[in-house]
């Protein structure tokens, strides 16, 4: 009785988590269209706007989240926040930049490989089990990526895929990071992130003057599909199992490339598209993986 009476009481949660990180995939899957719908808009202008309005909606949220402790949870990180927040300002920087450079499938799906390369940086530094299918999924990832990067080397957008790979290994490492000092908080991280890439570009920027409509995308880029993505996906993935996290963010690279398709026409390459197929699969599997595990585990 004791243990129908939990399981009634985790589902709500379980469901609320479910719909917070699938909410927060849908979210983010709309980068690639803000930022094609944005030509006139050079890349380190998109890249401080949306830094700058993501950075004021994640201290606002911290410091209401923290009851005014939000600085001293930022100070607080140390080292290790220091170097998540780093990864993130790359991978911040790198997704406008990658976007201007090569197909938006190519993006999304390339930078989708973080969690397999995570797993395997999380074998070498903490030592973590990685099973046979969590093996084979890496293996069919890299196969994909390669498939994927050679198509772009042909055509000629090589630049942005490479610029995508160091965003996934950028991720890889905050990810590992994360788990090797669990006592760090995501927010503030991010938050810190977003602070360090608007002061990064602003020599750069040409922030003012911005048309309204253009203003109010970048707006929206940064506190909406940034911000209040992040602070979805953080609050949801404390509800649900880390696999099925993981099979839920494969949502947004499926989905990112149909938006662009279905505004703006933009197809990728069939090699491109085979490439990503193969990276979505290995992608399942190495979810599937850890949902057995974690069944294993619990028999």
């Amino acid at each position: 009785m004791a243990a129908e009476t939990s399981r009634t009481l985790a589902a709500p949660g379980r469901t609320t988590g479910t719909l917070l990180v699938t909410a927060a995939a849908v979210l983010w899957s709309t980068g690639g269209l803000i930022v094609r719908l944005l030509p006139g808009v050079d890349s380190w202008t998109i890249v401080f706007w949306r830094s700058a309005t993501a950075f004021l909606f994640l201290f606002v949220l911290g410091f209401a989240l923290e009851r005014g402790r939000f600085p001293a949870a930022v100070l607080r990180m140390g080292l290790p926040g220091l170097v998540i927040a780093l990864c993130y300002t790359v991978a911040s920087v790198g997704l406008v930049v990658a976007l201007k450079l090569t197909s938006v499938a190519d993006v999304l799906i390339l930078m989708s490989c973080a969690p397999l390369l995570a797993a395997m940086l999380g074998r070498i530094v903490l030592g973590e089990r990685l099973s046979v299918l969590g093996w084979t999924a890496l293996a069919i990832s890299v196969a994909g990526a390669g498939v994927m990067v050679s198509d772009s080397y042909a055509r000629g957008n090589l630049a942005g895929d490479l610029v995508a790979l160091a965003m996934a290994c950028a991720l890889a490492i905050a990810t590992v990071t994360f788990r090797r000092h669990r006592d760090v908080s995501l927010i503030p991280g991010v938050c810190l992130a977003a602070l360090l890439a608007t002061l990064l570009v602003l020599p750069f920027a040409k922030p003012w003057p911005l048309p309204l409509r253009e203003a109010g995308m970048l707006t929206f880029f940064g506190a909406g599909q940034l911000g209040l993505g992040l602070a979805m996906f953080a609050s949801g993935a404390r509800l649900i199992p880390a696999a099925q996290t993981a099979m839920l963010g494969v949502l947004e690279p499926v989905i990112g490339p149909v938006w662009v398709w279905l505004v703006l026409g933009e197809q990728p390459s069939p090699m491109g598209m085979a490439g990503g197929a193969v990276v979505l699969a290995a992608l399942m599997l190495f979810a599937l993986a850890g949902l057995w595990d974690k069944a294993g585990k619990s028999d």
